[in-house]
């Protein structure tokens, strides 16, 4: 039976481009075409930019709550009448009050987590080049201290206050709770979220645009931003590593994205033939670029929580060479459909890597089974068929039935905050 969604969603900003938009998007248009009722209430980054001086000087009070966001999610509540919300990212400008209005109206609330936020002000569970668990399920104390979000206690504290300000609210007025990888709900269970209502979904990717059986090239890609979170340093290292040991190697390295530390490593690339930096390029070229390797590299120092790249890959039949921990291991069979190695263990990727120059129909071989793994677990219908059992979850089990309370007030009164937004 056809459902009503309402998909909320804050996009990201264009010069920052996130996994989470294309999910957004790639999610509602594949509801739609099952014949569901999909409506998306979306708020930009981008806006800010345009924001007056005096407006931008009160974005830390307007992060806590948005009127105008409050006031326009119950307008589409009236108007629509959705039989579940779905809330991706909310922050910075859809903010908690979004679960006040949908508490409000009665409408169960299914909310998928992206990242680490509930735990750590960053949202990656990663400072100084490693992975860091200081704030997870205690004080944000460290956050603090160290200026996690954007470098700086300043912009941290309201995004430290705000998690406490509505904790309770994330914990009580959310139906159910979409967790994209089992390693990134058992990271955050020191949060405690309800578990009779937190699900695992991994993200879906939609069936590529390229020939998946064309020949492959010698040659290996990177696909993502280019930061130490990433692996753009380490990936650096170990290309230098492989390339000493087997100077005459015909295998290159085709690097795709942008990002903080994209002039580094377009320096780094001039002193090396063996390597091409493509920049940002349309979605065709990506799987292109990505169809025509024998690998995808996935070196992420921090622990992603599940890594949209490798299923890109899989999705065209490219095994990935991805860090043993985060979601890897569990979207990642060793030695079947691809290969993992120890994220801070250069030799364990060169290794890899000698063995993809070595062993081509090996990796051919894996590349052939990495496109059954994604057909059988990460194509568009297996993600929309888990979906809409979570949604019928939501929708069959509201939270009064796990004795919520009913009426849970907002932060300063009942879904009222007077912050002018």
């Amino acid at each position: 039976m056809a459902m009503k969604i309402l998909i909320a969603h804050n996009r990201y900003r264009p010069t920052a481009p996130s996994g989470e938009d294309a999910v957004v998007d790639q999610e509602s248009s594949a509801l739609s075409s099952r014949g569901h009722d999909v409506v998306l209430f979306q708020r930009h980054s981008a806006e800010i930019a345009t924001w007056s001086s005096l407006q931008r000087g009160t974005l830390p009070v307007r992060l806590l709550w948005s009127r105008n966001s409050h006031r326009a999610i119950t307008e589409s509540l009236i108007e629509f009448a959705p039989d579940v919300v779905h809330i991706h990212n909310i922050f910075p400008l859809i903010t908690p009050s979004i679960f006040y209005a949908c508490r409000d109206a009665n409408v169960p609330v299914v909310a998928t987590l992206h990242n680490y936020k509930l735990g750590c002000a960053a949202g990656t569970l990663f400072r100084d080049g490693r992975a860091c668990h200081d704030c997870l399920g205690r004080s944000s104390g460290p956050a603090l201290v160290h200026g996690c979000y954007r470098g700086s206690a300043a912009t941290t504290a309201p995004v430290v206050f705000g998690s406490w300000l509505h904790r309770n609210a994330w914990r009580t007025m959310i139906t159910a709770y979409i967790f994209i990888s089992a390693a990134q709900r058992e990271v955050l269970a020191p949060v405690g979220l309800p578990v009779d209502r937190s699900f695992v979904k991994h993200n879906f990717v939609p069936a590529p645009p390229v020939d998946t059986k064309i020949t492959k090239e010698p040659q290996v890609a990177y696909v993502g931003r280019l930061d130490q979170a990433k692996g753009a340093p380490f990936l650096m290292r170990a290309w230098d590593a492989f390339r000493v040991r087997h100077p005459r190697s015909p295998l290159r390295l085709v690097i795709v994205g942008g990002g903080d530390m994209v002039d580094e490593v377009n320096s780094w690339a001039t002193q090396h033939e063996s390597v091409t930096v493509v920049g940002h390029v349309q979605r065709s070229q990506v799987y292109e670029i990505l169809a025509q390797s024998r690998a995808v590299v996935v070196p992420s120092q921090w622990e992603e929580t599940f890594g949209m790249a490798a299923v890109e890959a899989m999705a065209v039949a490219t095994a990935p060479v991805a860090s043993a921990h985060g979601a890897f291991p569990e979207l990642v069979t060793n030695g079947s459909d691809g290969a993992l190695f120890a994220p801070t263990d250069i030799d364990g990727l060169v290794e890899v890597l000698t063995d993809i120059e070595d062993n081509p129909r090996r990796w051919d071989r894996f590349g052939r089974q990495a496109r059954q793994t994604y057909l059988s677990r990460f194509s568009a219908d297996a993600g929309i068929d888990r979906l809409l059992e979570i949604y019928r979850f939501a929708v069959e089990h509201p939270l009064e039935e796990s004795g919520q309370p009913e009426d849970i007030p907002g932060p300063y009164g009942r879904s009222s905050f007077g912050v002018p937004t």
